[in-house]
């Protein structure tokens, strides 16, 4: 499945764990997010990963340092065009496989708080 495929895949499953969908792929010249959900009054930040093998140290040891103030970053753009700040989250999907099998959905991943 390649990346688009897999952030479907994701927004999929997230629905079916009760979240709803809000925007996906939101870019801004500062990063980008996958997918935007909304988990009661939460706004879910959520970075979709997949990879094929674990030859490099899989999903999870994609989403670095770097990785995070992107996302971070994009996310502060986004909340900027609204009324009012939500309570906020990043999560993460995790796919280590081409189907999605061995899907894992980390809430709370990272924080806009974390040392960067």
């Amino acid at each position: 499945m390649n990346g688009k495929e897999a952030e479907r895949w994701a927004s999929e499953f997230l629905k079916r764990q009760g979240l709803k969908p809000v925007a996906m792929n939101y870019r801004c010249r500062l990063g980008e997010i996958d997918l935007v959900m909304q988990d009661g009054e939460t706004l879910v930040f959520v970075e979709v990963r997949q990879r094929s093998n674990a030859g490099f140290g899989g999903a999870a040891s994609s989403i670095d340092r770097h990785k995070q103030h992107r996302i971070i970053l994009a996310a502060r753009h986004y909340l900027s065009g609204l009324r009012r700040m939500p309570p906020c989250r990043f999560d993460v999907v995790l796919m280590d496989d081409e189907r999605g099998l061995n899907a894992e959905w980390i809430r709370n991943a990272f924080d806009a708080g974390s040392p960067l």
